[in-house]
């Protein structure tokens, strides 16, 4: 596809995908899978805890919950806030938020509004995409240190950076008991800073159709594919 109509189908696109709050819920949760789909056994070897829980999503276990989420911008001091629901596993994920529903599939994305009773499908390109665990993935490499501690009975993951470059300096990851995410606290190279918390999260084994877009038969359909 061209540059050209890239750049067309990616105006395009933001009619329809979530809002800005939703989008930096995304870029929170993805900190999260970042972390525990990284392969380097070395970046683990002190934390195995957080090795536990990268193995359930190598193994097909699906992540749900329900989140909240807040975005603080450090120099205007604004925050945006957003809930919903999620479920991820290593290569799909699906969110639901403010009405609206996202579906990716590792290979394409789908979009539904409701509110324009319309389902929007495109090519999937991670490096456009602020959900995208590959666009995540530069900013988690051997330039972190990790950390784990035990705190009353839950674990704390910290991994912290002092490279110009890290997308994160430093990200806290809080897992109860079962070893379920409970929350996340991200600080950018900007000082911004991403909380979500989930509740009621579980680990489950995938099921037919879980990953799968539902809409009325009377949608409009619109395939950016081509």
């Amino acid at each position: 596809m061209s540059m050209i109509k890239r750049s067309q189908n990616a105006e395009f696109r933001t009619q329809f995908v979530p809002n800005r709050g939703f989008g930096r819920f995304a870029k929170g949760l993805l900190s999260l899978l970042v972390l525990i789909l990284i392969s380097s056994a070395g970046l683990f070897a002190q934390t195995p805890n957080f090795d536990q829980l990268k193995e359930r999503f190598d193994t097909g276990e699906v992540f749900s919950a329900e989140f909240d989420h807040t975005y603080t911008d450090s120099y205007t001091e604004e925050v945006v806030s957003s809930s919903g629901s999620i479920w991820i596993d290593k290569v799909r994920y699906k969110l639901e938020s403010e009405g609206q529903t996202v579906v990716v599939d590792g290979e394409n994305s789908r979009v539904y509004d409701p509110n324009r009773n319309r389902v929007i499908i495109d090519t999937y390109y991670p490096e456009d995409d602020d959900f995208a665990p590959s666009r995540m993935l530069s900013g988690i490499d051997s330039t972190y240190s990790v950390s784990e501690e035990k705190i009353s009975g839950r674990t704390r993951v910290t991994l912290t950076s002092n490279d110009d470059f890290a997308v994160f300096v430093r990200v806290e990851i809080l897992l109860d008991a079962q070893l379920r995410p409970l929350e996340i606290k991200a600080w950018d190279i900007s000082d911004n800073e991403i909380v979500t918390t989930f509740t009621n999260g579980t680990f489950q084994q995938s099921e037919t159709g879980l990953f799968e877009l539902s809409y009325p038969d009377d949608a409009e359909i619109i395939d950016m594919r081509y």
